[in-house]
């Protein structure tokens, strides 16, 4: 049998997380002694009070069953509280917050609610490739919003020609900021409440990295803004925050008409997060907070270790003011893709190319922050012996 995928999978570039971990296996099998600086996924435990919930939760035949809808009311209600505890956002439980199978799951499937053919959505770059991988699978056309670092990674709303903007649904934003760690303020979430209401379009804020930061200047929620709840919605997760990215939970609150839309396509698509995974949520969510401090105390001293190090080494880069990632230049001469080869050849490191994550994240490598304090120095000491 001839296989023929849709053009819509032709259309997608590879996977970026799955081509790193095809070549660390690769490595593996040669018998190099891997340290993996590339994809971010938590290296900590969840906290033992979460895991506890799970194990009892598990055995309550009520949570056995198909999940379905909205998520627990009880869940949802957690989440409200954590808003208004959080980021003095109210939001009601009942219309205005919704359970994801992970923000992953939710920022996918968006563009399918409100994408027709031909539609623009506007994506960061560099940026997480699910932002363009979900508008290519509603048959939109991705229009993609540079990066760079002279505008402190925030993008140019300004500069986004009219007639994209005129044909524009979908306005993509992620702060803080994966891959650049970089934050927004309250002046760049005002410009674009104005500009989605100037081109009537739907924000969707992909807020799930701002329980990790490293300066008395917390991240902020969009949904904190005068006017975000008119024309926009905000993703989050558990993932980062508690350590909890196998557990595939997280939410989508803010705009109740948004969240009618994403709802109907996963009444069609999945049947909800399991409700034991919920139950352990709202434990995370309501239960004791002093866990994300510890995160960040222990992601603050890796930090310190990899920027100090790499700067002795000769690598530029902003310290980030949140995240786990480090987003670096490559060494002078070389590209994403070259610097990142070697790298893994001659020092059994991966890191991140910058150009996975779109052609405006060329000439940069991202390193992340998920391996212990004792490895990071051990792979500074292998960076050191290598060559340029």
């Amino acid at each position: 049998m001839k296989i023929n995928y849709s053009k819509k999978l032709l259309r997608l570039p590879p996977y970026l997380f799955a081509e790193i971990d095809r070549k660390k296996k690769e490595a593996l099998k040669k018998g190099v002694d891997i340290i993996n600086l590339g994809v971010g996924d938590p290296d900590l435990a969840p906290p033992s009070h979460i895991r506890k919930k799970l194990k009892e939760a598990v055995d309550r035949p009520e949570n056995w069953s198909y999940p379905f809808g909205e998520g627990l009311m009880e869940f949802r209600e957690a989440v409200a509280r954590w808003y208004r505890y959080r980021f003095n956002v109210d939001l009601d439980p009942a219309s205005e917050v919704h359970c994801l199978i992970g923000s992953k799951e939710g920022i996918a499937h968006l563009p399918i609610a409100f994408i027709n053919p031909s539609d623009i959505v506007l994506c960061p770059e560099p940026g997480y490739p699910v932002y363009g991988g979900g508008t290519i699978f509603a048959e939109g056309e991705p229009y993609f919003m540079p990066l760079l670092s002279a505008n402190g990674f925030l993008p140019v709303l300004d500069a986004i020609p009219q007639d994209v903007a005129r044909r524009a649904k979908l306005l993509f934003i992620n702060y803080p900021n994966n891959p650049t760690g970089a934050c927004a303020g309250r002046d760049f979430f005002e410009r674009v409440i104005d500009f989605a209401r100037k081109h009537n379009l739907i924000v969707a804020h992909d807020a799930a990295y701002t329980e990790l930061y490293y300066t008395e200047n917390k991240p902020i929620s969009f949904l904190s803004l005068p006017g975000a709840k008119d024309v926009g919605i905000e993703f989050h997760s558990l993932s980062k925050t508690y350590n909890m990215t196998g557990w595939r939970i997280g939410w989508v609150c803010g705009n109740a008409g948004v969240i009618k839309g994403i709802s109907r396509v996963k009444e069609n698509i999945d049947s909800g997060t399991f409700n034991a995974v919920q139950a352990a949520a709202i434990e995370a969510l309501d239960g004791p907070q002093d866990c994300t401090d510890r995160v960040r105390r222990t992601y603050a001293e890796r930090l310190g270790i990899l920027s100090e190090g790499l700067a002795r080494l000769g690598w530029k880069f902003k310290t980030p003011e949140a995240t786990f990632y480090l987003w670096a230049r490559t060494m002078d001469g070389y590209s994403s893709v070259e610097c990142v080869g070697k790298v893994l050849d001659e020092a059994g490191i991966i890191v991140t190319p910058g150009n996975g994550f779109g052609s405006s994240g060329e000439g940069y490598v991202r390193f992340s922050l998920t391996v212990s304090s004792e490895r990071i120095e051990e792979a500074l000491e292998r960076l050191g012996r290598i060559r340029w």
